[in-house]
């Protein structure tokens, strides 16, 4: 069908968004680079380095910094499964999606920098946490609007595409600015005074570094891509008002496109289930299969990299069989790769004549699960951007981090629970390996539910009626 000529009812969500047919290569290099910066505020500060410095002796001891961390952090999540809808229906309906995308983004990159003000002393560990939770909030802001910015670089022919090639810079951007951080400042290959131990100063320099590479490459989409055509409808609502559209939209939704709803539900499941791939994974490298801490960060870079590529592989996918059957095999890939490791755990296996140690187990099917997660979650963001009605990408991408939000304790809480109900009957240092079960579950959960939602049409979507 022609759609340039089709009722707007019918028109591809790129088209509608930001009036242009086709999608731009440089708007999509732009926008794909702030995916890249952005992996300096989630792999550097709030995975691998900052937070790891925070929960450190120097502010009081392990277990209190690590609860006071988890407890800020709830509060942020909380906050955000509160606010994350309506501030993305706002920029939606105010036209102003990119500029919340650029006062957001700044927020994370200013509460990032302000971060090399904390010292490595008890009395500075509120300071650090109360940074980190709200440089979190912001920016899941942030990434509502960005993520409600695939519609308007992409069309619905190469929209899988697109996403999965933003998620491979993010998982790629962060392998190079966590060896870039290793070698100035954690472990420096030469002296210079940034890579100083004394007040912890190379770290609270990661902070600052962290803040420059987010914010240097979350500029050009802020000048490539155009700014979203204000709406009619929510415009000028005061911002307890806006909760009354949203709900009210959320019903029109439910009445002409239910699946959406189930999508959301579903997919809130299964993402706490790849998030928890990635948390508890080298908490499982090192305890369950004798990781040392250089061969977790190994580990980490080489899984990084297969994401990557499973991502834009998964995109490529994408557009040829649907976001729906790349997510459906990515998860049963998923289940198969963790079911390998759970059974094979950490003793030697003779196979056609080839032996095989844990260690080589979960080099291998760690790598596979890693493969996976890439295009479960790039399918993900694609899958939700097809079914945006003409208009509300922000919101409905606002109801995506609310629901993940909402569920986010599935998989922590089982993968606690197993543990805690092997230990008894398991030899001693086996009990952690029964966590994965958790895991599992939760995938396989969110297939579940999956399997009944309907698929989203690859070439046309139509408008939700006025709520």
């Amino acid at each position: 069908m022609n759609s340039a000529a089709a009722p707007e009812a019918m028109r591809p969500a790129s088209e509608l968004e930001s009036g242009h047919p086709t999608s731009h290569k440089g708007r999509i290099l732009a926008w794909a680079a702030w995916d890249w910066g952005s992996a300096a505020f989630n792999a550097v500060m709030t995975t691998f380095v900052f937070t790891v410095y925070l929960t450190s002796k120097a502010f009081g001891g392990e277990d209190q910094a690590s609860a006071v961390l988890g407890g800020a952090l709830a509060i942020a999540g909380a906050a955000i499964a509160l606010l994350a809808p309506v501030t993305g229906q706002r920029s939606d309906t105010g036209g102003r999606r990119k500029l919340w995308l650029g006062v957001n983004t700044a927020a994370v990159a200013l509460l990032t920098a302000l971060c090399f003000f904390v010292f490595p002393r008890p009395e500075f560990l509120l300071l650090g946490v109360t940074l980190i939770a709200l440089g979190n909030v912001f920016f899941e802001f942030a990434g509502v609007n960005y993520n409600a910015m695939l519609a308007q670089i992409s069309t619905p022919q190469n929209i899988g595409k697109v996403s999965g090639f933003g998620w491979g810079m993010g998982y790629l951007g962060g392998i190079v600015a966590l060896l870039i951080v290793l070698q100035l400042f954690v472990q420096p290959s030469f002296e210079w005074f940034g890579g100083s131990t004394e007040d912890g100063l190379n770290i609270r320099l990661v902070a600052v570094f962290s803040a420059l590479w987010f914010l240097i490459f979350a500029l050009p989409v802020l000048f490539a891509v155009p700014e979203l055509p204000k709406a009619q409808q929510g415009a000028g609502l005061g911002f307890l008002a806006s909760y009354g559209l949203l709900v009210r939209r959320i019903k029109a939704i439910y009445r002409t496109s239910p699946h959406t709803i189930y999508f959301l539900l579903a997919s809130a499941v299964f993402r706490d289930g790849l998030a928890a791939v990635f948390t508890f994974g080298g908490i499982i490298a090192a305890g369950t299969f004798g990781f040392e801490l250089k061969d977790v960060i190994f580990f980490a870079i080489f899984g990084n990299v297969v994401a990557a590529a499973g991502a834009i592989a998964g995109g490529f996918l994408d557009d040829r069989i649907g976001p729906k059957a790349v997510i459906t095999g990515s998860l049963v890939g998923l289940l198969a790769s963790g079911s390998m490791i759970l059974v094979l755990g950490n003793g030697d296996y003779s196979f056609f004549g080839v032996d095989w140690a844990g260690t080589t187990t979960f080099w291998i099917f760690g790598l596979f699960l890693c493969l996976f997660v890439g295009p479960a979650q790039s399918s993900s963001r694609a899958y939700l951007a097809r079914l945006a009605p003409h208009g509300e990408s922000g919101e409905l991408f606002g109801l995506y981090a609310t629901t993940g939000r909402a569920v986010s304790f599935l998989a922590p809480a089982l993968f606690t629970l197993c543990i805690a109900v092997a230990a008894p009957l398991v030899a001693p240092g086996e009990a952690q390996r029964w966590g994965i079960l958790g895991i599992m579950v939760v995938l396989l959960a969110g297939l579940l539910l999956l399997l009944p939602v309907k698929a989203p049409d690859k070439t046309e979507i139509a408008v939700v009626p006025a709520a």
